[in-house]
């Protein structure tokens, strides 16, 4: 059985535990981002932009419902009105939530606000190739591999390959 979530718009008193979260080497590991130290001002001012933008992005908090707790993020940034096409990403930044379904249950709900709230025609994204759980979920929710970009993030000591993907809202099954 799917997990209980509902999404909502990020808020400013989700801050600090976002600032804890995007300072975790374990969580940013296994994403395609460097790895930076983050001051809370600068997740001020990342918010703050984000208010004055939001016609370009859609940053929203993933929330258990049994226990209203925010446990991740999920974002359509750079959408593009002309291209109609957004860049997705997610996180379940509460490990305790890890491999427990949330994943897949927000991503669908995120690409249904895509594709039917946002008339969006294409939703991409880039994942680190040894990142095999999120490449199985995108996979299984219809995503296809558009490209391959070798070495192209330096991460623990090493260079990773990156995987383009995306997803056509023609291709979109909704379950």
């Amino acid at each position: 059985m799917a997990p209980a979530l509902h999404l909502r718009e990020i808020e400013r008193a989700d801050l600090p535990r976002i600032n804890q979260w995007r300072n975790d080497p374990e969580i940013i590991s296994l994403l395609g981002a460097n790895f930076f130290y983050i001051g809370a001002g600068i997740d001020e001012k990342w918010f703050d932009s984000y208010l004055a933008n939001r016609d370009k992005a859609v940053r929203l908090a993933i929330v258990d419902s049994a226990t209203d707790t925010h446990i991740g993020n999920v974002n359509l940034t750079g959408i593009h009105a002309v291209n109609r096409s957004a860049e997705f990403s997610i996180f379940i930044g509460d490990k305790s939530y890890w491999s427990a379904g949330f994943g897949p249950v927000a991503t669908r709900q995120m690409l249904h606000h895509g594709f039917n709230d946002l008339n969006l025609h294409r939703i991409y994204l880039t994942l680190l190739q040894s990142n095999e759980r999120a490449l199985r979920m995108y996979q299984r929710l219809g995503f296809r591999q558009e490209g391959h970009q070798r070495q192209a993030v330096f991460k623990g000591g090493h260079y990773h390959d990156v995987l383009e993907m995306a997803l056509l809202r023609d291709e979109y099954q909704p379950q």
